[in-house]
């Protein structure tokens, strides 16, 4: 399917906070190291929850950790049609 239209700014400001790494953030969160691999990577989309707890760790709003991108929606709708 492809990439996700939603990029993330995580690896940023894990460097930011630290240096804190995937462990870590994953240990916060709690959800595995893999799967904040795949979310800084684009290959997964994060539940909304889990989206607001990443924010919350790094003390700042979701906006600033997520952004949607919809150009990138609307070529996946033109793909599968």
């Amino acid at each position: 399917m492809g990439k996700s239209s939603i990029s993330n700014n995580i690896r940023r400001l894990r460097f930011n906070a630290n240096e804190m790494t995937q462990q870590e953030l994953a240990d916060k969160t709690g959800v595995s190291r893999q799967t904040i691999v795949a979310i800084e990577k684009g290959n997964y989309s994060p539940s909304l929850e889990l989206a607001f707890r990443i924010a919350y760790i790094f003390q700042t709003s979701l906006s600033e950790v997520f952004m949607y991108d919809p150009d990138k929606d609307k070529l996946r709708n033109k793909k599968l049609k």
